[in-house]
């Protein structure tokens, strides 16, 4: 088994789809050239250029041991220099011409002297790459709120923007804690099934809506749209139906009232007629 560095390595990088071309099953080693050089990938990908022998997996296991290594030497060069910066990992070029490091920071961090630094212990190239949490989950891994690995470091490939939006769209409870992953941000998750929810909205009345059903008007107080059910109170006394957007029907240009209904003003003195 390879040596992991301190703080975990990418055990997946980007997902890539290759076109046309020699086929290779999932599993073996392949050597991939992308622009930074050439890098090890476990599955077929674009730009491939041979399945790994026995050298190359010699020369994989010293570049995996010599992570280690990169990374203890960066972390103590941080702490000299007390730079507020967090590393996280270290990955070393398959042909040993670049040296990248990942690092998290809260602000804009001065890295010139330390790149000089590490260029001068590892006579090679340096790239301090700044990243930001949602890819620190991924390379770092971990469990969901589902009980699943995260999204982010098992299959997804590019991030896709997450909005506070499609959670309100799904009826979920604006809590932090139960729509934040681990990274802190909105879980990827709530994107699934948005455009779902936006469907099953366009066949419904919405809330505070007029609508007519076979026991009368009323109006719309709630929706399910996982059923696809609406519940409306109807204006003759206090009696509530759950209907579906079949049993009903609306005027869909109507205008529907903004906000909470105001309560009715409480009678006070000033409001009393006064004698002259």
């Amino acid at each position: 088994m390879l040596p992991q560095p301190a703080r975990g390595r990418p055990r997946r990088g980007r997902l890539l789809h290759g076109g046309g071309g020699p086929r290779s099953r999932h599993g073996p080693r392949l050597l991939r050239r992308s622009r930074q050089g050439i890098w090890r990938r476990e599955a077929a990908r674009q730009g491939v250029l041979a399945t790994c022998g026995p050298d190359d997996l010699k020369r994989l296991h010293e570049n995996r041991a010599d992570e280690w290594e990169c990374y203890d030497i960066c972390l103590e060069k941080i702490q000299e220099r007390r730079l507020e910066m967090e590393l996280v990992t270290v990955e070393r070029q398959y042909d040993r011409n670049k040296i990248t490091f990942f690092f998290t920071a809260e602000k804009r961090v001065d890295f010139r002297q330390l790149v000089k630094d590490l260029a001068a212990i590892f006579r090679t190239r340096i790239e301090l790459r700044q990243i930001g949490v949602r890819d620190e989950a991924k390379i770092k891994g971990g469990m969901g709120i589902c009980g699943r690995e995260l999204c982010c470091s098992s299959f997804l490939g590019e991030f896709s923007p997450v909005t506070l939006k499609m959670a309100k769209g799904q009826q979920l409870p604006l809590s932090p804690n139960k729509l934040s992953g681990l990274c802190g941000r909105l879980r990827c998750c709530l994107s699934y099934e948005h455009e779902g929810y936006l469907e099953s909205l366009a066949r419904m009345p919405r809330v505070g809506a007029r609508v007519t059903t076979p026991r009368g008007e009323g109006r719309v107080r709630k929706l399910d749209l996982l059923r696809e059910t609406a519940t409306v109170q109807l204006d003759e006394g206090a009696l509530t139906l759950v209907l579906g957007a079949a049993e009903m029907t609306w005027d869909a240009r109507q205008d529907l009232p903004r906000g909470r209904p105001r309560r009715p003003r409480k009678p006070c003195h000033r409001d009393e007629p006064t004698e002259h």
